[in-house]
């Protein structure tokens, strides 16, 4: 009989994006961690998309940032003691802001913090240091949102929950790629869709995506032409009498000037939007038509320089419709980390307070300051991320503390990132990683808990709070974040920080929700059935939406009553005047870039970079751009080129994915310094920024494309890290077993065997090297077997066409090589029966494209479901079943051709 023990899961919360999907983690006899889908969570019901389901391969220690390190004199990092490290970032900041005042220091902080962490973050900062100078990577992705709710609603408040998608008749997502960005919400209404076709869904997206593939409707509009959509909509619902006249009377002010701002005809909307009037009538007349709608929104919209006017044109069409508080209606932010909305909650943004409170408001200053017995309180906004690092440069802040971000990649102008970092007089960054492009420059080096490990809460895009549980211990030294914080808080000598676990700081959030929040002034957001909880209630926690009662029970719809968060109760139409971007193309830069995700990888890879499955759906960094333009600029597709912008370049490969119209181009944003040689798209991106909420524009910055003339294409799979250093351009995913890397250069290969031994690192003359050069063709191949292993393969070549590298990374899985295995390695394709699988399509299951064709052909399968129950693919989490779709209807028609 086996008596051994039933391993516990433990539940905790999905790092990744705002759907705040639950998990469940259970620790195995072997070390590793079996990963879930928590069944129970309201979120997600058991379901996880592939970065979810990935993470248990994510937890090595490999690369981690496991002790202090302070920079020496001579401009070298350290490993340092715990007291030291604190001891330099608490006496910096203190001797900086004795001599220069509060405003002199700054902290920049993350999404990818928990509630607790940026609760303890922003009382330090606005409360005991006195300065305001508190802001977050979410400035770059949420803020539009919160400024649109704030000025529509009178604070920053999401007014649906995902049930109302279950719930709608129509569903518009509005620069929401929501099928690769928001991957189990997506699903959820493509089951929608598919247990009734009749609800009505619209992508409105520059680009055709993977989401396009459930739309019944796509409008392309043209980028930055938003407000100009949804004022015509707005204006064409007046004119149709489809106002909800009670509502707007009882329950709304400012209609008159919002409907004198967006007075304008169909056929100029459809003009200045670059969309069919046929199809811009058919989404009018569906949106007036259909009660039950929710438009969900993400980066598409909040990522301009008019972000905050977009989020509250889209505000203005539910509120004159009154389509908003009830069930399957309203409009819905999709965030886009994992805890943006739980940093919103605590203050986390540089011109807000904690628990909802306004700075700008003396009454709410005095309020917080009264219940943090803090002695100093913030008495003005401070500076906005791209202000903060502009400040920086200038030298008026001579101190930042970066924390859970690498700003250094993920900023617009990373090139201006960079000489503020340089020019700083004490930067401290704490992380989980060793070596990011970020922590390059820093003078201290915090060593921060991860995923797993770390214990808190985080809140998701509906407003619902989750436990974050910790079934790892702590790795070498690190510490949570909240622990470091309070650490250098009393080393500074405040009061206050005496916290002794996660429990209580989240308590103390609790408490000051419901501080002096009564009267004429209740504050909408309140946990006061969460106060006062004990150790062992916050251990159990379960998800809850906020507001939650008195009695414990959560809020799932806000606004119900029809009574909004401003002092009159009223909701606000906002006036949106349409303006262009920032910046307009020019004949110097002629080409529209937009930025955005790919479907399997997270920010700046430093989690999901870890996971070799991950890495096999998209493996390089690429610009998307359409055919004619490529021609245009004398670009191919599989080949490199320069992408060029005012502020910066980068290279890339070039593709066509058939989603992008002419004038506009694509980059994903994931790929940094630790990756790639030179693929950091912040490096273009503009700086411009919302003038209202301070994001900056990510989705237009105009570039221009060209020709990167290299004289040889290589690729190179290696058990071992390689110096790159003589490479012109190179890029570097994990594989299972080896590193993977994608190579090109400009000098002329003159001794080929030479080189390749030499960038291997195979210096032994007596090596197990075997080789095939084809010296008038270019051609070169080489295999370094060490006992009966591969230990590293290369293949050269002047064109960038290189043989497929899925049956290349099999052989690495071998512990022997066959005399097959070496002959297939030198003549560039695999022996005997074995086809290639093609690019991954599915990551859970490895199922590659040639795989899917190969099987809709033998049998003549028809449905995403045939296909699932034939190969897999599409069977787990469904992130894939949109290109399955499109690889169907593909290989169907070629083979009716």
């Amino acid at each position: 009989m086996n008596l051994s023990p039933i391993p516990l899961a433990i539940k905790s919360t999905c790092p990744y994006c705002g759907v705040g999907c639950g998990i469940t983690a259970t620790p195995l006899p072997d070390g590793a961690i079996a990963i879930a889908g928590d069944a129970s969570h309201m979120a997600n019901r058991g379901r996880l998309c592939v970065k979810g389901a990935a993470l248990g391969e994510t937890l090595s220690l490999d690369g981690r940032l496991l002790h202090p390190a302070l920079r020496d004199s001579e401009g070298v990092l350290r490993q340092a003691s715990w007291d030291d490290a604190i001891e330099r970032v608490a006496t910096g900041f203190a001797d900086i802001i004795a001599e220069h005042g509060p405003d002199a220091v700054a902290l920049y902080v993350s999404g990818q913090l928990l509630t607790e962490d940026y609760y303890v973050a922003n009382k330090l900062m606005k409360g005991y240091v006195g300065s305001a100078n508190i802001d977050t990577n979410s400035r770059l992705c949420m803020s539009s949102s919160v400024a649109g709710h704030k000025r529509a609603f009178g604070a920053d408040l999401v007014p649906g929950c995902y049930d109302d998608f279950d719930e709608a008749d129509m569903i518009v997502l509005v620069g929401a790629n929501s099928a690769w960005c928001h991957p189990i919400l997506f699903q959820r209404i493509a089951r929608l869709k598919e247990a009734r076709p009749e609800v009505q869904v619209v992508v409105i997206d520059p680009r055709r995506t993977a989401t396009c593939e459930i739309a019944d409707l796509h409008l392309p509009v043209k980028p930055g032409t938003d407000v100009w959509l949804f004022n015509g909509l707005l204006s064409y619902l007046a004119r149709s009498h489809a106002c909800d006249e009670r509502f707007i009377e009882q329950h709304t002010s400012g209609m008159a000037e919002a409907m004198v701002a967006a007075d304008t005809e169909l056929l100029d909307v459809a003009r200045t939007c670059r969309l069919d009037p046929h199809d811009l009538l058919a989404f009018y007349r569906h949106f007036e038509a259909t009660t039950k709608v929710v438009t969900a929104f993400s980066q598409g919209v909040n990522q301009s320089s008019a972000g905050t006017d977009k989020v509250n044109a889209i505000i203005n069409c539910h509120l004159v419709t009154g389509r908003i508080g009830k069930p399957g209606m309203g409009p819905f932010s999709l965030t886009g980390q994992p805890n943006a909305m739980g940093g919103r909650e605590v203050g986390g943004l540089a011109n807000m307070l904690a628990a909802h409170m306004e700075l700008a408001n003396p009454a709410h200053r005095a309020m917080v300051q009264e219940f943090w017995q803090s002695p100093r309180i913030a008495g003005k906004a401070g500076l906005k991320a791209v202000d903060l690092f502009h400040a920086i440069e200038q030298g008026t802040v001579k101190a930042v503390w970066i924390i859970a971000t690498n700003p250094m990649v993920s900023l617009p102008d990373a090139n201006q990132v960079q000489r503020a970092l340089e020019k700083c007089e004490l930067v401290v960054v704490s992380d989980i990683v060793g070596t990011t492009d970020t922590s390059a420059f820093a003078d201290v080096l915090l060593p921060a808990l991860g995923w797993g490990e770390k214990d808190g809460t985080v809140t998701n895009s509906e407003r619902c709070i989750s436990r974050q549980r910790a079934f790892m211990p702590a790795p070498g030294e690190a510490r949570a974040d909240w622990r470091i914080l309070c650490d250098v808080a009393q080393r500074m000598g405040f009061g206050g920080f005496d916290f002794e676990s996660a429990h209580a700081v989240f308590d103390e959030h609790a408490r000051l929700s419901i501080h002096r929040n009564e009267g004429a002034t209740v504050r909408v957001f309140n946990l006061a059935g969460l106060a006062g909880m004990d150790a062992r209630q916050y251990e159990q926690l379960a998800p809850v939406q906020w507001p939650v009662t008195p009695e414990g029970a959560g809020t799932a719809r806000l606004f119900q009553d029809g009574r909004f968060a401003h002092p009159d109760g009223k909701a606000r139409f906002v006036a949106t005047a349409p303006r262009a971007p920032a910046h307009a193309v020019s004949p110097e830069f002629p080409l529209v870039l937009n930025t955005g995700r790919v479907r399997d990888q997270w920010h700046t890879m430093s989690r999901t970079g870890r996971a070799p499955r991950l890495a096999e759906h998209t493996s390089e960094p690429f610009i998307d751009m359409h055919p004619q333009d490529a021609l245009r600029y004398g670009v191919r597709e599989g080949e490199l080129a320069r992408v060029s912008s005012e502020w910066g370049a980068m290279v890339v490969r070039v593709q066509h994915g058939g989603g992008i119209a002419r004038g506009g181009v694509f980059v994903p944003i994931h790929w940094n310094g630790q990756n790639a040689s030179d693929a950091r798209v912040g490096t273009l991106v503009n700086p411009a920024v919302d003038p209202v909420s301070g994001e900056p524009e990510f989705k237009h910055t105009p570039v221009n494309v060209e020709r990167f003339g290299v004289n040889w294409h290589a690729f190179v799979l290696s058990r071992s890290e390689l110096n790159l250093d003589s490479v012109a351009h190179w890029t570097r995913v994990q594989g299972r077993g080896f590193v993977r890397y994608e190579l090109a250069g400009r000098k002329a290969m003159l001794e080929r065997s030479a080189w390749a031994r030499e960038l291997l690192g195979v210096v032994d003359a007596d090596a197990d090297w075997l080789d095939y050069e084809d010296s008038s063709g270019g051609v070169y191949r080489a295999v370094h077997v060490v006992g009966e292993r591969i230990e590293q393969c290369i293949f050269l070549s002047p064109r960038p066409d290189l043989p497929a590298r899925a049956w290349l990374a099999e052989l690495f899985s071998k512990e022997t090589l066959t005399p097959g295995d070496r002959a297939g390695v030198l003549s560039g394709q695999a022996l005997g029966m074995r086809a290639d699988a093609g690019a991954t399509v599915c990551s859970c299951f490895g199922v590659g494209r040639n795989m899917i064709c190969d099987a809709i052909i033998k049998n003549d399968l028809k449905t995403v479901a045939e296909v699932t129950a034939c190969v897999k693919a599409g069977g787990n989490c469904g992130s894939c079943v949109p290109e399955i779709k499109v690889i169907l209807v593909e290989t169907r028609v070629r083979e009716t051709a």
